[in-house]
């Protein structure tokens, strides 16, 4: 009898410790993807010294995932085919409710800030210098996924403005990135768009525009810093390691995000996105 209970005891510590080991593999290659606030080029350019950083740190292959809209990102955390992901606050809470994403850091710019905020931008020199200058003009979101080239500006608009973009507008359309919004704006091709002061920042950084030519016409209040997020299935301990691996990035692997850093963050910091959303559909349903 005593052997018997021995042997079903051994049994299930067998199949504990294999659980466990199965629990703690950590992938061979771990996917990065990122949504395209830039070309994928620039996007290339700026996360590779990070990548390397995260190779160095954590023993890992990593790799750049791209896609050419922020949803792109969204389905491939949700189909696995990522593991990691740099998200806007309005594409992690979609990405939390339908594909297990779940905040790890989020973003602290150059001045120490956590946050940014949604712009409007007008070429200067245009004569466009507010709201009432752009009746019967040309509008530019970038994504219907993005915070501050979406959600936040058409919240706006919707609750404070008072006006229905569509119909107050000539055309509304979407780039498809806040670079492309910003360099439309530019180049007369639209006459005005959404987009945020970090990355417009970081399009002036780059060198393909500069301050001077634009008017900013309309600023938000602040906005939760952009998250880095996990899969939910990721091994807890390696989680721990990434997560501490960003708290601890040397700063000049970051010129080109225009970061100082990366600070503790969770799921619920991003709460107030999701009442602002649920305050626009609310008002866009009226």
């Amino acid at each position: 009898m005593l052997k018997k209970v021995i042997s079903i005891v051994c049994s299930i510590t067998i199949c504990l410790i294999s659980t466990l080991s199965f629990a703690d593999e950590v992938p061979k290659a771990i996917r990065v993807g990122v949504i395209p606030t830039v070309s994928s080029v620039e996007i290339t350019k700026i996360w590779k010294p990070v990548l390397k950083y995260l190779e160095k740190r954590l023993r890992v292959k990593f790799r750049l995932y791209t896609a050419s809209d922020y949803a792109g990102i969204i389905e491939a955390m949700r189909f696995k085919k990522i593991e990691i992901a740099y998200f806007g606050p309005k594409s992690y809470i979609e990405a939390h409710r339908r594909a297990n994403a779940w905040a790890i850091v989020r973003e602290q710019r150059l001045d120490g800030s956590t946050g940014y905020h949604s712009i409007i931008i007008t070429k200067k020199g245009s004569g466009l210098n507010s709201l009432k200058d752009l009746k019967g003009k040309i509008f530019a979101f970038n994504d219907p996924n993005s915070t501050s080239g979406y959600l936040v500006p058409m919240t706006y608009f919707l609750k404070e403005a008072k006006i229905v973009p569509e119909k107050y507008f000539r055309k509304v359309v979407f780039s498809g990135s806040h670079e492309a919004s910003i360099m439309a704006v530019k180049t007369g091709k639209v006459d005005a768009a959404s987009t945020n002061d970090l990355d417009l920042a970081r399009v002036i950084a780059s060198g393909k525009a500069s301050k001077g030519d634009f008017n900013i016409i309309w600023k938000s209040k602040i906005i939760p810093g952009s998250p880095i997020a996990v899969r939910g299935d990721l091994p807890y301990g390696f989680v721990m390691k990434l997560k501490k691996a960003f708290l601890e990035i040397p700063v000049n692997l970051l010129e080109g995000l225009q970061l100082k850093g990366y600070i503790e963050t969770e799921d619920s910091d991003y709460d107030c996105i999701r009442e602002m959303k649920k305050i626009k559909e609310k008002l866009k349903c009226r």
